[in-house]
């Protein structure tokens, strides 16, 4: 089992960036895919962004449109998202989570193990 510590939630204002941080620890951290959701108030969960182990792939949600970009450094068992040109409408609780196998990444039952969220909040 991995656990996942998420970081770098705050309030922006519309229009500026985050960048979230998530560190692994506990597991094979370096050979499961990785993937952000969020979930907003009264909202669904729904698939931000995913990467593969090697990061040699990647995946986002449609309403993603180039602004946010995922990462990883194995090396130091981090994911990223670099969130640019963020919206009102981005605001949500941020997740990481890992998927042991590289398969259906964009879907919530690929995943195993999930963080306690970050809260992210974009002003007008």
């Amino acid at each position: 089992q991995v656990q996942l510590v998420e970081s770098g939630g705050g309030l922006v204002q519309a229009g500026g960036s985050l960048r979230l941080s998530c560190a692994g620890s506990g597991g094979s951290f370096s050979h499961w895919a990785m993937g952000w959701f969020r979930q907003a108030p009264g909202k669904a969960r729904e698939f931000v962004a995913g990467i593969h182990w090697r990061g040699e792939s990647t995946h986002y949600g449609e309403f993603v449109k180039g602004r946010f970009t995922i990462s990883r450094d194995n090396a130091k068992n981090t994911v990223y998202l670099q969130m640019n040109s963020l919206k009102p409408e981005d605001t949500a609780v941020y997740y990481c989570a890992a998927a042991p196998f590289g398969l259906g990444i964009m879907r919530m039952e690929a995943y195993r193990d999930w963080g306690q969220g970050t809260q992210v909040t974009v002003s007008s």
